[in-house]
């Protein structure tokens, strides 16, 4: 598989393209979309191998910040300027207070009723031989919390750090981290760095290793894995249904998912409380909460047999 995708394994997180053309396929139709729920849930019912790419929107229904508009700045710098790799290097400890500050937040956040729905949509199919994947751009792990099983984290997870040294990847969800940022990490502008000494924060433990540990997420200007996207790319090949849900189109490669999946002729449902720059590729558009309208989209169908 050498297609788009694993050409775009080395494009940097945050990259904006400024065309919206699907270079490989030829899209059918892509100036219409319909609403029209009854038929959504024909296609739904005869749907084998669903996948469903989900995107901010989504842990916004569960009260976590999208970190842009209103919520983009943490103290005096931007979110995506502090979510670097030169900036970890540069201030660790700066750094680590904005990701403990988040990781309190989404610890103390439940899944919402996206979460549960497609959970529940996963576990129910499974039983009569279907299959559900979930896609997602969101680092906060609520889809696991809720029920899912099958996740591919294509932008990491704020539960697991990685070390910097012996790069040994583990889940973490102490809370604090580490007792150096007990207290630590509040947004207000005015609020002073902590400057923890670099020894002090999060270390590694496997086989005495003691290197720093970061977030194991993809900061602003990494590649993603090359691995995860091998998965996705399998998925988004094999897949007869895809589902769009909470996510703005417009961080890439996450953004050509959809697309790339509608070039096949795939029919592929947008949920979200407005219309993205890809809304027109796609056969279905459904407006308003995901919390409303994905539910119903995947409540069991009367022709599912048990």
């Amino acid at each position: 598989m050498t297609m788009l995708l694993r050409n775009r394994a080395v494009i940097a997180l945050g990259l904006r393209m400024c065309s919206t053309q699907v270079t490989n396929g030829v899209l059918t139709d892509t100036a219409k979309h319909s609403s029209d729920v009854s038929a959504f849930r024909e296609v739904f019912s005869k749907a084998k191998h669903i996948a469903i790419i989900t995107g901010a929107g989504v842990s916004a229904e569960s009260g976590v910040p999208t970190f842009r508009g209103k919520n983009e700045k943490w103290r005096r710098w931007l979110s995506q300027d502090l979510a670097t790799p030169e900036a970890f290097s540069r201030d660790p400890s700066r750094v680590w207070e904005f990701y403990h500050y988040r990781r309190e937040l989404v610890l103390n956040k439940k899944p919402s009723a996206v979460h549960l729905a497609i959970a529940e949509c996963e576990a129910r199919l499974k039983k009569q031989g279907r299959s559900v994947v979930v896609i997602t751009q969101c680092i906060d792990d609520l889809h696991r919390q809720a029920g899912s099983k099958h996740v591919l984290n294509v932008h990491g997870s704020l539960m697991e750090t990685r070390c910097m040294s012996c790069g040994h990847v583990a889940v973490n969800k102490r809370s604090p981290i580490c007792a150096a940022l007990i207290n630590k990490g509040d947004p207000g502008p005015d609020v002073p760095d902590a400057q923890i000494p670099v020894d002090k924060l999060p270390r590694c433990d496997d086989r005495d290793c003691n290197g720093l540990l970061r977030p194991n997420v993809v900061f602003f200007g990494e590649t993603l894995d090359s691995h995860i996207l091998t998965k996705v790319e399998k998925e988004i090949e094999t897949c007869d249904l895809c589902l769009v849900v909470g996510t703005s189109s417009i961080v890439y490669p996450a953004a050509m998912f959809g697309p790339r999946i509608a070039s096949r002729g795939v029919p592929v449902a947008e949920f979200n409380i407005h219309t993205t720059p890809k809304s027109e590729y796609f056969m279905y558009h459904f407006q308003g909460p995901c919390g409303t309208t994905l539910p119903q989209a995947l409540a069991q169908h009367e022709s599912e047999v048990f």
